[in-house]
């Protein structure tokens, strides 16, 4: 499975999505001290080592070995593996599953994310907590992109490992129902009501 190709993957530098959400979407999952935490997709490591800043035992995977590697150069503290995630993540990782697995700005950029929300799923212990972000949309976004002739940029074919899918709240809450996925809450981040730049969507594994 692949997951993003971002430009932070090959820095070190803070992803966009920490700068518009902050901390904020890690509420669904505090407190977070003394949780095992997957960070599927973590790309640089950035958002693994908030995860451990607030107290969690974090676990970070991702396919691209230039993320793993920067991962681990400015983030020793964490153990970072180069994995494809697949349902038997936590076998191949020999550890038990997890209290929580989180995914940030990951699933738009995939062709199969129903494989990612199973990967997500079974990589949880029976009442585990799941989150992910990922761009914003809905109606009244898409009706404000039309009119204000944005459209072709925000939908653009043109960016070289860009964003392939663009979720609704209910689009992505059906994916995670599928998955197995149950009590699923969202919120929205950045500028104003119903036109957010991103949404934070939870849920939890039934046990």
């Amino acid at each position: 499975m692949s997951y993003k190709l971002e430009d932070y993957t090959h820095d070190e530098r803070r992803p966009h999505s920490h700068v518009v959400y902050g901390d904020a979407p890690l509420d669904f999952l505090a407190p977070l001290a003394g949780k095992r935490v997957l960070d599927v997709g973590c790309g640089n490591g950035f958002w693994a080592s908030r995860l451990k800043a607030l107290g969690a035992d974090v676990i970070g995977v991702d396919p691209s070995a230039q993320g793993i590697e920067i991962a681990r150069k400015h983030h020793p503290e964490i153990r970072f593996e180069q994995i494809a995630a697949h349902e038997s993540i936590c076998q191949e990782l020999g550890v038990p599953p997890f209290d929580a697995v989180t995914s940030f700005e990951v699933v738009e950029h995939l062709y199969d994310p129903r494989s990612w929300a199973r990967t997500c799923y079974a990589a949880l212990r029976p009442g585990g907590l799941f989150l992910c972000t990922t761009p914003y949309h809905g109606y009244l976004k898409n009706v404000a992109l039309a009119l204000s002739g944005a459209m072709e940029r925000h939908f653009t074919v043109l960016w070289d490992g860009g964003h392939i899918k663009f979720w609704s709240v209910a689009s992505l809450s059906t994916l995670l129902t599928e998955a197995g996925f149950r009590d699923i809450r969202w919120k929205g981040y950045g500028r104003v009501p119903y036109i957010w730049m991103g949404m934070g969507l939870a849920g939890r594994k039934p046990g």
